[in-house]
């Protein structure tokens, strides 16, 4: 494989090697609509009729609690009162998307896309965001228009460190009224991974440098004096080698941890590794972002963004916290215990 000329510009990805952004189109809802046309069907027999009924006291019974309650509901614009079809669903909780925020403008731009990918995976989903800092609107108004209603709470970050575990607890704690349940951060996981590696490949990462001798990533985060945020990112960069058939990925920070985005590309040079790429491991532009991508030797990711991939994984983290958090009444009363202690 030739290698690239020393003189050739960081931003100009390899001409041998031209990337292609993958899209994702939405799977419709009925995707056999258009298969064949339709025909008169005749009239019901009796086990068709019985079959219908029993369809329709299954949703009905899937709509009482164990204890006997019935589950909140509304009804979905496009029904009718008097519809045939029974127009009562259950009431999915607001997802609220909680970013740290940004002074750089394509930051609240980013992640207002990605979160429209997130509604065009869910539609009907009521889909929020809210900042802990920067950006209007902040993380406490966003739950407080939320009033006594339920939500619940996805960080837009990557690690669990500061923000995760007092900032979001503590806005949570002053929606008293609102039911809550607040979802892992977004890493590590191989969705994140495929978003890392999507990144990588629109920059000019190739399939022949998976593997090979020359190549190497650093994967530039953030940082955290967290350890257990720490231990997620290098965890992250461990998943990240393994897709790129072994290359080294050696994680670097921005503040607060070494090494730094410098320091690790001096590293691997004195390794050997000729074709160093920079990814990118913040989900939107910012002042960090744009720093560490400053310093690429070569190539150089761009933030995760609204790549089709964070998108599913949003939603994996909102429906985990569904499944596995404790019940909402339960995070009420703890809340209002807490606030009388």
């Amino acid at each position: 494989m030739t290698e690239p000329a020393p003189e050739r510009p960081q931003e100009s990805p390899p001409l041998h090697c031209t990337a292609h952004a993958r899209t994702e189109e939405p799977v419709p809802l009925d995707s056999t609509a258009h298969e064949r046309p339709q025909e008169s069907l005749p009239l019901d027999s009796t086990a068709q009729l019985l079959t219908r009924i029993t369809a329709a006291l299954g949703t009905q019974l899937s709509l009482v609690s164990l204890n006997g309650t019935r589950r909140p509901m509304h009804r979905t614009p496009q029904q009718s009162p008097h519809s045939n079809v029974s127009p009562l669903i259950p009431a999915a909780p607001a997802l609220v998307a909680v970013a740290h925020g940004s002074r750089d403008p394509r930051a609240l731009h980013t992640v207002t896309e990605l979160l429209d990918r997130v509604r065009e995976l869910r539609p009907g989903l009521d889909v929020r965001l809210g900042h802990i800092e920067l950006n209007e609107p902040l993380l406490p108004r966003t739950l407080d228009d939320l009033g006594s209603g339920e939500a619940v709470l996805v960080p837009l970050l990557l690690g669990r460190g500061y923000h995760v575990k007092q900032d979001i607890p503590e806005a949570v704690a002053g929606a008293a009224a609102l039911r809550t349940r607040t979802a892992g951060p977004l890493g590590p996981h191989p969705l994140l991974v495929e978003a890392l590696h999507g990144r990588l490949t629109e920059a000019g990462w190739c399939p022949s440098d998976d593997g090979n001798r020359n190549s190497a990533v650093v994967l530039a985060a953030a940082g955290s004096r967290d350890p257990e945020s720490a231990a997620g990112t290098r965890r992250t960069a461990q998943l990240l080698s393994e897709r790129l058939g072994g290359v080294p990925v050696v994680p670097a920070y921005a503040s607060a941890a070494t090494p730094t985005v410098p320091a690790a590309l001096r590293a691997l040079a004195a390794r050997g590794r000729r074709r160093v790429a920079v990814a990118s491991y913040f989900t939107a532009p910012g002042r960090f972002a744009s720093a560490a991508a400053a310093e690429a030797t070569w190539i150089a990711a761009a933030p995760l963004g609204a790549h089709p991939a964070m998108a599913r994984l949003l939603l994996h983290r909102y429906d985990q916290a569904r499944a596995a958090g404790a019940p909402a009444h339960e995070t009420l009363m703890n809340k209002r215990f807490l606030a009388s202690a």
